[in-house]
């Protein structure tokens, strides 16, 4: 059954990812075809623009050359329709009685019609035979055969259509980009937007996964880590029930040890729950005072080494003697750190703990350190989350380590609320280190420096 959802739940995601996928096609392609068909649009206008300049540049070279005519010449027209125009004939006429058509004049007013136009781009006019494409003339030299020229319909200059006038756009790029600019600009937006949105929702979709996997993990460590004390509890609840246990006045007060010390452990998991969510939704006040560090770490010591099954070194350098911090939440705090040295240490030989303490800086500073199995970068990156265990996540589920990964958040929060801060260091496979820093007293730092004088 298990099996059967976790299957349903993988073939969910390769869907989203593949509507996903098909969707930003889908947005692309449509996006091309949008700028494609705009560009075809202004394309076809410019080219309509340039097919008017040819025209009026064509008229105004006639008129120049009409001007110099004798007087009484006649220009003979002949039949028009959708090729040959009336104009046709008087640049063919006008070609026939000795007045060419000049290069240089074309060039010049092809030139300041475009500008009129708004059409900057490198240009040549050219005399062309249509029936062959073959080019007889250029106002210009210029490399014709360059990819994207926007070419003018040719118009006719000799009614047997040997010879007509074509103007030629070299490089319009400028142009279309003048053109298409809001449009270019506006697509580009709208893909970043697009994509961005993609992003965003695989970010979405493997944090959903992330917590499902953190929400089974949490899960099954709670019911491993609860499941333990409770069971003793009932086994000890039963065994007090039981007539004959008043006979027997030790084993009864050890019972009831047994289920107080059971009880206590349930309760300080549920605090510890209840304290985070406090500390992130900043409801929890710190009520800081002088805290003796020699006791409270002596009272950690012997805990640890009354119920570890290892065998446990314990290291005090306390050059800093007091803190000035929350009892009850900072024991708790080092209590927490001296468990996951404990846990996490390796399988043979002895767990060594050292703890120092020392003030630097404004700062208090206590310092665990263990020679367990260590973590790796990738793992320090987020041993502060909550519910995130490193790489002991991958052996809680064998029973290796039970816990609810809220131990390294429980002390990050804490040294957060103290205005202070956690930091870790290790090698796998050598050792941890983790050190509290908290804001030393006025008195505190004051004591420090008066120490470091005496010391120089």
């Amino acid at each position: 059954m298990q099996k059967n959802k976790k299957l349903v739940k993988k073939q969910k995601y390769r869907y989203i990812r593949l509507f996903t996928f098909l969707g930003l096609v889908a947005v692309l392609s449509l996006q091309a075809a949008w700028i494609y068909n705009t560009y075809m649009l202004i394309r076809n206008n410019i080219q309509k623009d340039c097919c008017e300049v040819v025209e009026k540049t064509l008229e105004n070279e006639m008129v120049i050359r009409m001007d110099n005519l004798p007087e009484g010449s006649q220009v003979i027209g002949g039949e028009v329709n959708d090729t040959i125009k009336p104009l046709t004939y008087f640049c063919e006429n006008l070609s026939n009685m000795g007045r060419e058509i000049s290069m240089v004049r074309i060039d010049s007013i092809a030139s300041a019609l475009l500008k009129e136009y708004s059409i900057e781009s490198n240009f040549v006019v050219c005399t062309m035979n249509p029936q062959n494409d073959s080019i007889l003339q250029v106002s210009k030299k210029e490399n014709l055969s360059l990819w994207g020229v926007i070419k003018s319909e040719p118009f006719l200059i000799k009614s047997d259509s040997t010879e007509a006038v074509q103007l030629l756009l070299i490089n319009p790029y400028k142009v279309f980009f003048e053109r298409m600019g809001l449009l270019m600009i506006a697509s580009f937006i709208m893909l970043v937007l697009v994509i961005g949105c993609i992003i965003y929702q695989i970010k979405v979709i493997i944090y959903q996964k992330k917590v499902a996997k953190l929400r089974e993990d949490f899960s099954y460590a709670m019911i491993h880590d609860m499941k333990t004390p409770l069971s003793s509890i009932m086994m000890c609840s039963d065994a007090l029930n039981d007539e004959k246990i008043e006979s027997m006045p030790e084993l009864k007060k050890s019972f009831l040890g047994v289920v107080k010390s059971e009880t206590v452990h349930l309760l300080k998991l549920i605090n510890r729950l209840l304290t985070i969510s406090k500390l992130e939704n900043d409801k929890l006040t710190m009520v800081k005072e002088k805290v003796k560090l020699e006791p409270m770490l002596e009272r950690i010591r012997e805990t640890f080494k009354a119920k570890s099954t290892k065998p446990l070194h314990f290291t005090l350098n306390l050059q800093a003697k007091e803190v000035n911090a929350d009892k009850e939440y900072l024991e708790e705090a080092v209590y927490n750190l001296v468990d996951n040295a404990v846990k996490y240490s390796k399988d043979e030989g002895e767990v060594e703990i050292e703890i120092t303490s020392e003030c630097s800086g404004g700062y208090s500073c206590i310092k665990v350190r263990d020679n367990g199995i260590g973590f790796s970068e990738e793992d320090k990156r987020k041993i502060f989350d909550k519910f995130e265990r490193g790489s002991a996540i991958k052996s809680s589920r064998l029973g290796k380590v039970a816990g609810f990964g809220l131990g390294l958040n429980y002390v990050y929060r804490v040294m957060e609320a103290h205005g202070g801060t956690v930091t870790a260091s290790s090698v796998v496979g050598k050792f941890s280190e983790f050190t509290l820093y908290m804001p030393a007293s006025e008195e505190e730092d004051t004591e420090n420096k008066m120490i470091d004088g005496k010391q120089n």
